[in-house]
């Protein structure tokens, strides 16, 4: 769910980029936890997640395309998906091509689905993925993207790092392969979705207009990326603004599950919205927006009336006094 509430121009950002978006893997209903235990995290493109028949399942093709569309319709107009989402680029394209012109489109390469693409919504999907980080796997990628998501440019083309990201950039194949494909014309903007001392490096080699970062109430720890990346003119793409479903109604059934400390917070911030968990994702949100540097923040659901309900409690007032208190708990 995103929506176009603030634009944020940067030095180097060819594009203006909205101040909320549509994840196109995070179709759960609500939020992902990271927790096995509660996990129900969906993608309109593969399973994914813990439970049983369509808690787990990939949205159907029908279920994807009223969704891409009702999104769309809503004013949001940033989608963000990846290669390795198996049939959500091709859905995609499938779906709202024809309507390019109303939104910016982020992708991702590096992380490739096993699924060919004749396959992708055909059969026993397969759920694995692999890394491959060369300059023909990474351009070949790219073009792989354009054709699935039938358009000629992708506006942001974003490093989906694996489990040695330094490797990545110490090679400097898949920087070189986004740079080529952007002097082509095959994408505007190079980011990266990675946090810590990896996106210390990218942000300082200059080679990247956008980071994606997690960033939430219950999680700071990348605030100072944060506010790095406003002060070197790098946008800001918040992934984990809802704490993967902490910070949702969904957590309330399963609070006595999370680890203690986790816990206190988060019955802190219900009793400072009165028990209302709706306004729980409201105060989280304020949270990431009172930061000038948070150019926009990633979130997701398959639940059309959901991801109008948050449009709404994403314009709600809301006392600053109350944001403070928030802010104190920790």
């Amino acid at each position: 769910m995103m929506v176009y509430v603030r634009f944020k121009e940067t030095q180097s950002w060819e594009n203006r980029l909205p101040g909320y978006l549509f994840g196109i893997w995070r179709f759960g209903d609500y939020f992902c936890f990271f927790d096995s235990r509660l996990s129900k995290k969906q993608d309109i493109g593969r399973n994914w997640g813990l439970g049983k028949g369509s808690e787990v399942e990939r949205p159907s093709e029908e279920v994807a395309g009223q969704v891409l569309n009702t999104v769309l319709d809503l004013g949001i107009n940033l989608i963000d998906t990846a290669s390795a989402y198996h049939a959500s680029e091709q859905r995609i394209g499938k779906f709202i091509a024809q309507r390019r012109k109303e939104y910016l489109l982020a992708s991702r390469c590096g992380e490739h689905s096993n699924e060919p693409p004749k396959a992708l919504g055909v059969g026993e999907p397969c759920e694995h993925t692999y890394y491959d980080f060369s300059y023909k796997a990474v351009k070949d990628s790219i073009d792989q993207s354009l054709s699935l998501l039938k358009t000629d440019c992708i506006d942001l083309m974003q490093i989906h790092f694996g489990p040695n990201p330094e490797k990545v950039l110490d090679d400097g194949e898949t920087v070189a392969a986004m740079k080529d494909a952007q002097e082509e014309g095959k994408i505007k903007l190079l980011g990266a979705s990675t946090g810590g001392d990896i996106a210390r490096r990218c942000i300082a080699s200059g080679d990247f207009d956008v980071m994606q970062l997690d960033y939430s109430l219950l999680s700071r720890r990348d605030e100072v990326l944060v506010n790095l990346c406003g002060q070197q003119g790098i946008g800001v793409l918040i992934r984990g603004g809802l704490a993967y479903g902490r910070l949702t109604p969904r957590v309330v059934p399963h609070l006595n599950e999370l680890e203690p400390n986790t816990r206190a917070k988060i019955t802190a911030w219900l009793n400072l919205v009165d028990g209302d968990p709706d306004l729980l994702i409201a105060l989280a949100l304020k949270f990431l927006y009172r930061n000038p540097n948070v150019t926009s923040v990633l979130a997701g659901s398959k639940n059309i009336e959901h991801i109008k309900k948050n449009i709404q409690l994403l314009h709600l007032s809301m006392d600053e006094s109350l944001l403070e208190q928030a802010i104190q708990v920790g």
